[in-house]
């Protein structure tokens, strides 16, 4: 299948001008590594910074301020990068922000020099009011600015200056700036959605959102594919929730994974409750196959369904010519971690049953009680949706929601044309 957004990347090329020319624009006001405060106050005054600081809480500020209801696939996001866009030519056009140095890890207490030079640093991208003032003391405000930063970056809000922090908020100006030029061209060709139910995967972020009527009713972290096995760009239709599923290993995994292992531990399949069959639908003994060769990608390898099933409650199918699928997982310690990037083009989602219920609302005899009943029966149960509901897997890696806050994520897949944005990559 033909990707319909290939067309829509700017080159290579467009991209390194573009962060030349920003680059260039900077030196004339921020030379030398030193960063004056005549330019620190002419940012912080910019017009196009909004009320921010008016609107500051510290005891209140934090992940909880970064949440919201407007969904990233909307016209609205349009306006709002546009409006971010504007904010971060003027940040870059007055020389940027000072490098935080990453000798430390600051938190809530430190007293240390270096803390105000953060504190420059988070007032420019708007993250801590001026009024905080630049002292050297890690206070409550600090704490609540940095929580802010990590929230809007995709980072845990724990309020400490850790390594992928430190990373992240070292990010130049200029190159933000062209980070967010390059997904608003995406936005806009996702802005026309007229559906008013669908899903949405955003690849970077690994993160899911379902919207009704314009709003995002829920949110689930996800996890997908590994860099080297990418989750493609699709759009379809979720057609089929299967509770309790069989899961039947692609050929990639087969040759890559499954072969390997018996090779090592001839009762792995076994184990996991993985049967093969062959092409006539015969059932075959592992100890009948030669595992030092590749004969058995020949075979069909499908596990029993249950709670060590690979997609252990349920598997969300749409027709694409990629084969993968939405699904739970028996390990759901993976959402806890910071790079989600850990699948094999397939996305695994958190809470999934909270989603099951979302897109069976519609499909008369499946509520939530009835969900659970069937999920704890183990009985495979392929549910048809009586009405489909679109599905988009996007990869959208800058974007603001209209509130006051600009989303960015590392750009895992490498698309957005600066190495500096590969963040999980380097570090």
């Amino acid at each position: 299948m033909k990707n319909p957004r290939k067309n829509l990347e700017p080159s290579t090329m467009d991209r390194r001008l573009f962060l030349r020319g920003a680059a260039t624009a900077g030196l004339s006001v921020f030379a030398s590594g030193a960063f004056a405060q005549p330019v620190i106050n002419d940012v912080l005054a910019a017009p196009r910074r909004g009320n921010w600081n008016d609107q500051f809480d510290a005891r209140a500020a934090g992940a909880q301020k970064v949440a919201t209801t407007q969904p990233i696939m909307s016209p609205a996001t349009v306006s709002y990068v546009q409006t971010a866009i504007g904010t971060y030519s003027n940040i870059a056009a007055q020389g940027g922000w000072p490098q935080v140095p990453g000798n430390a890890k600051l938190r809530l207490g430190a007293v240390d020099p270096a803390v105000s030079i953060l504190r420059r640093r988070l007032m420019i991208s708007g993250d801590l009011p001026e009024s905080a003032g630049l002292s050297n003391s890690y206070d409550t405000y600090v704490d609540a600015a940095v929580k802010r930063f990590q929230s809007r970056h995709g980072l845990p809000a724990d309020g400490v200056m850790g390594q992928f922090t430190y990373a992240a908020m070292n990010v130049g100006a200029d190159v933000r700036l062209g980070q967010l030029q390059t997904n608003l061209q995406r936005v806009g060709e996702l802005a026309n959605i007229t559906d008013p139910r669908f899903v949405m995967v955003n690849i970077p972020a690994a993160q899911i959102e379902a919207v009704e009527n314009g709003r995002v009713m829920q949110r689930h972290t996800a996890v997908v594919g590994k860099i080297d096995r990418q989750t493609p760009l699709l759009v379809s239709k979720i057609h089929e929730v299967i509770l309790n599923p069989y899961w039947t290993a692609p050929k990639s995994i087969i040759e890559k994974d499954i072969i390997p292992l018996m090779r090592k531990d001839p009762t792995y399949l076994t184990r996991n409750k993985i049967r093969l069959y062959d092409g006539q639908g015969q059932e075959v003994a592992p100890e009948t196959v030669d595992w030092n060769t590749n004969d058995a990608v020949k075979l069909m390898f499908r596990q029993d369904p249950g709670k060590i099933n690979a997609m252990s409650s349920t598997k969300i199918n749409f027709h694409n010519a990629h084969a993968v699928y939405m699904h739970d997982t028996p390990q759901k310690t993976l959402f806890n971690n910071l790079m989600r990037f850990d699948s094999s083009g397939c996305v695994r989602v958190q809470n999934v049953r909270d989603l099951d219920v979302w897109l069976l609302k519609n499909t008369s005899g499946w509520d939530r009680q009835t969900i659970e009943a069937t999920i704890k029966a183990g009985v495979n149960t392929p549910i048809q949706l009586a009405d489909p509901v679109p599905v988009h897997f996007i990869y959208v890696s800058a974007w603001s929601t209209g509130d006051g806050v600009v989303h960015f994520r590392d750009d895992i897949y490498q698309r957005d044309g600066a190495a500096e944005l590969a963040l999980g990559t380097e570090i």
